[in-house]
């Protein structure tokens, strides 16, 4: 019997603070099982007894009278953290056993472990008094299902009844169904890659202010949904062992992430993926910010599984290098948000490296659901890596990628500074006196498509100077949002100083500069009586001393 709280006894009750282990703790805890054994405890929650102070507020009222429950009951709102925190401190110190309210888990690496830790959890249960419910347990198993999960020692896949469930849900009529279904299909997200671009046209009816309208791509969407929680989805266990990789991606919607685990004979299997959609304001980021986005997205997520541990962090923009990769601090040339995003990250040990769709070795995985479990002699598929760099700034530049490269190679400084770099001796700029100008940009300096960047810039060469001022210049912006602009998309020493120069030599911008307007001359009005006012001339030179030795008359 279920009792109704909610009007009286809940609304009058501290919430425990006690938090319910969520499923990637309690499976990041279960690695190394490879035999399972599940317990369900007879009546949870009636298990514990109340005190006597309990007794009198756990009070219901029937047509027979009032009752006043002796035990925990359900209906109360701190309940859930109340049983969770005795489970905790019953199983506390039992190695392979953890507990989800009333459902307890014991795995072990064999047959011995397996033995030991069920024998430790049934004595500590028994001591607490509390009783098991053999008809729902499942002993000594190779697989088990556990919170909607299947679990093996290959690792854990989604309840194949439960995705059967979603399979064959009918189309959402109403709001009230999609929010249902897309329910159910989230708790699954940690399997699909990139979810957030599968739902992306059901996301657009949740939206406020939109009218109901079921369409095509809706009903493409919920299919495509349902044939990929219907393939064969398997994540590996997480080991703390294994090398750790977490790659991460950005589309002009959303952001996806994948941890994944390096095993010894090279191949890389997944532990987990996320995604999300971008919000209005985040769609509006530039390219380096959505791609740097997507890696604090990827941190976050993971953290419980990477804080502490050394990992390796991927990304496809290079650029990202010298801004989060820099072993000399937070660059300060770096936006706002970038140098809050890097000294976030800064709490974390990790070496970023930038990888290519081609040169991915095991590659896309962010784009293409999840890689094979089995080593295959083929590439395995890890994530999807897109090219940005000096490709993402020329459509915002009058000149072109190829214009720069060549002008580039033609410069007698950069063609230097490119072949260092090339060479990956960037930090031998400053061998070179005639480089004065660059020796604080070596560790930002990077290629792409043949043409230097400093950070998210094009380091321009000089023959282009004049000509990108010029274009920066059209509409006469004024002096700092021409900087701002410039400083968006090039960069070259004393930049700023060219800009000023252009804005004050030009007479159009002279014309309309505001002026300040000049105060008219106008005398003290007449004092009415003495001391109405006093003006007073004061230096900062000392006066010399008196004959007596004061530095006053």
């Amino acid at each position: 019997m279920c009792a109704d709280f909610s009007t009286g006894l809940n609304d009058q009750l501290v919430a425990d603070q006690h938090p319910l282990p969520t499923p990637a703790a309690i499976f990041a805890s279960l690695s190394e099982g490879r035999i399972f054994t599940q317990i369900d405890l007879s009546d949870a929650y009636l298990q514990i007894p109340l005190s006597e102070d309990a007794m009198k507020l756990a009070v219901i009222n029937t047509h027979r009278g009032l009752y006043a429950y002796q035990r925990l009951p359900f209906g109360i709102k701190t309940a859930p953290g109340l049983f969770q925190r005795i489970m905790d401190e019953t199983l506390a110190g039992i190695q392979g056993a953890t507990a989800y309210l009333d459902d307890i888990i014991i795995i072990g690496r064999n047959e011995a472990d397996h033995r030991k830790n069920l024998y430790d959890v049934l004595q500590r249960l028994e001591e607490a008094g509390f009783r098991i419910r053999l008809d729902k347990c499942s002993f000594g198993k190779k697989q088990i299902k556990y919170l909607g999960f299947i679990l093996s020692k290959e690792g854990r896949r989604p309840d194949g009844a439960k995705i059967e469930a979603i399979a064959k849900m009918p189309e959402p009529k109403d709001l009230h169904q999609l929010r249902s279904f897309l329910g159910m299909v989230t708790y699954y997200q940690v399997f699909v890659k990139n979810l957030h671009e599968l739902r992306k046209p059901l996301d657009q009816l949740l939206k406020k202010d939109v009218d109901w309208t079921w369409t095509e791509k809706q009903q493409e969407a919920v299919t495509k949904i349902k044939s990929v929680l219907l393939s064969d989805l398997l994540l590996t266990h997480y080991d703390p062992q294994l090398p750790i990789v977490v790659a991460a991606d950005a589309s002009p919607t959303g952001i996806g992430c994948v941890l994944l685990h390096q095993f010894p004979d090279g191949s890389t299997k997944a532990v987990e993926h996320a995604s999300r959609s971008l919000t209005s304001a985040e769609r509006n980021y530039s390219q380096i910010e959505k791609e740097a986005l997507g890696l604090t997205f990827a941190v976050k997520k993971f953290h419980q599984m990477i804080f502490g541990r050394r990992f390796t962090l991927l990304t496809d923009h290079k650029p990202l290098l010298a801004v989060f990769g820099s072993k000399k601090g937070v660059p300060p040339h770096r936006a706002g948000r970038l140098q809050r995003w890097a000294i976030l990250l800064q709490a974390y040990d990790f070496e970023i490296q930038y990888r290519n769709t081609l040169e991915f070795g095991q590659a896309d995985a962010l784009s293409r659901l999840i890689a094979p479990q089995e080593a295959s002699k083929e590439d395995v598929v890890i994530a999807t890596i897109q090219d940005y760099g000096v490709n993402s700034i020329a459509p915002q530049m009058p000149i072109n990628a190829e214009d720069v490269r060549r002008r580039t190679d033609e410069d007698p400084e950069l063609s230097k500074i490119k072949k260092l770099v090339q060479e990956g001796r960037p930090g031998c700029i400053k061998n070179d006196p005639s480089l004065g100008c660059y020796y604080g940009l070596s560790q930002y300096l990077s290629l792409d498509k043949g043409c230097l960047m400093f950070g998210d810039r094009v380091l321009l060469p000089r023959s282009l100077h004049g000509f990108m001022l010029h274009q920066l210049h059209q509409g006469h912006p004024g002096m700092n949002r021409m900087k701002r602009l410039a400083r968006s998309l090039v960069y070259w020493p004393k930049m700023h100083d060219d800009i000023d120069n252009m804005v004050r030599n030009c007479e159009a911008c002279a014309k309309s500069a505001k002026k300040p307007a000049k105060n008219q001359l106008s005398s003290w009005p007449k004092p009415l009586k003495p001391w109405s006012r006093l003006h007073i001339d004061t230096s900062t030179t000392p006066a010399p001393l008196t004959r007596s030795g004061f530095s006053s008359p």
